[in-house]
């Protein structure tokens, strides 16, 4: 063979196995409002695999979580960063983030709604089998993914980042089908440790397999390295936390592998 195709060959496979990440914007709707996500997946990959739903912080649906979103499916996970909010919404201010917060917690019908649907979407994914879908959430996103396990949404497994762990729907024995995590820091005003507690409480007596871990030292949203911005802006007790990010995000891949039993996903 030219030694100039075997090289060029070698270079097209090279880059083809390192930039294999695809993402595509994606609309769908709930009782009318149309939503705006984002789905990313890895197209060296053959054949089907685990579906992620992404579920925003307060702030909407931003390169954030898409980021989130792209990092799952590196790690061979296909991805849908969701939209909670209606028409890919953003928020920036604190005060219009928690008004949009608000109108969906405080609905569960329209939150149900929302989730749901981006639910069908990613289970209909021609990458995705649609019996393996989980979800993962941040800030607000954590605490919906959360509500949604309880209320029994097919789930395998549901991680929850500096999500609060308050609920007027307490997990019921037999309900929630999910595996549950939760990752939180102990410095963070907004999940103290009576919260945690509950929590842990909550679900033993659901009898919920799951596992809620701290960080020492650790504000909210300490996944994000935005935190420190909002925080200096808007005085915010939010700060990011590399090692505590790093840390539960291994965790948490760790955990969504044995959910799904995979095994290690990562290429």
């Amino acid at each position: 063979m030219n030694k100039f195709f075997l090289i060029a060959g070698l270079m097209f496979a090279t880059s083809a196995t390192y930039a294999a990440v695809q993402g595509r914007e994606v609309s769908y709707s709930a009782n009318g409002t149309i939503l705006k996500g984002y789905i990313a997946y890895d197209d060296a990959i053959k054949g089907k695999r685990p579906g992620i739903l992404v579920v925003h912080e307060w702030w909407g649906h931003n390169e954030y979580v898409r980021k989130r979103a792209r990092m799952l499916a590196e790690r061979g996970y296909t991805a849908l960063a969701v939209d909670m909010y209606g028409d890919g919404k953003q928020a920036q201010h604190p005060d219009d983030a928690g008004k949009f917060a608000r109108d969906v917690a405080k609905n569960t019908d329209l939150a149900k709604a929302r989730f749901d649907s981006a639910y069908n979407l990613i289970s209909k994914d021609k990458t995705v089998d649609s019996n393996r879908i989980a979800a993962i959430g941040y800030c607000f996103g954590g605490s919906v993914v959360l509500n949604m396990a309880r209320i029994g949404e097919p789930l395998k497994a549901v991680l929850s980042f500096h999500g609060g762990l308050e609920t007027e729907f307490p997990a019921k024995a037999g309900k929630v089908k999910a595996q549950i995590a939760s990752f939180t820091g102990e410095d963070d005003p907004m999940i103290p440790a009576s919260q945690v507690a509950a929590f842990r409480h909550e679900m033993e007596e659901a009898g919920v397999t799951y596992k809620a871990v701290t960080y020492p030292g650790t504000k909210h949203s300490f996944t994000n390295p935005d935190a420190d911005k909002y925080a200096q802006k808007f005085k915010l007790p939010v700060a990011y936390n590399a090692a505590a990010d790093k840390a539960s995000w291994n965790e948490g891949m760790e955990f969504l592998a044995d959910a799904f039993h995979v095994g290690d996903m990562t290429k």
